[in-house]
């Protein structure tokens, strides 16, 4: 497997069904972590992988956008070589680390901060 790619094992999501269906799920992404949010809220409280009723959406809750997500599971490894979060969490780590640059911060401003520049 070449890096960033998907493992042949996994089938792609095609999104909906159509004439000619490659194949694949007949989901888009986003419809599917839709469904599997759905899918946890509905469980027993007790059971693994229960989410509460209350608990904001995931992506809200991380601050990223559907569209930034997305983007990122296609491109993580080739958007970020080291550190990773949002811009604040990795300037601070820097400080710790005494590393006065980290690859990829930018991207983490963009991508994985609240409040993008």
């Amino acid at each position: 497997m070449i890096s960033g790619e998907q493992p042949k094992e996994l089938l792609p999501f095609v999104g909906g069904e159509r004439l000619n269906m490659p194949k694949g799920l007949p989901f888009q992404l986003d419809h599917y972590l839709a469904l599997v949010d759905w899918s946890g809220r509905h469980l027993d409280s007790k059971k693994r992988g229960a989410i509460s009723q209350n608990a904001t959406p995931i992506l809200e809750r991380l601050g990223i956008s559907a569209k930034h997500w997305l983007y990122l599971n296609r491109n993580f490894e080739s958007r970020f070589k080291g550190l990773v979060g949002s811009a604040e969490v990795v300037r601070q780590a820097c400080i710790q680390l005494n590393k006065r640059w980290v690859h990829g911060i930018g991207d983490c401003q963009r991508f994985l901060s609240a409040n993008p520049s």
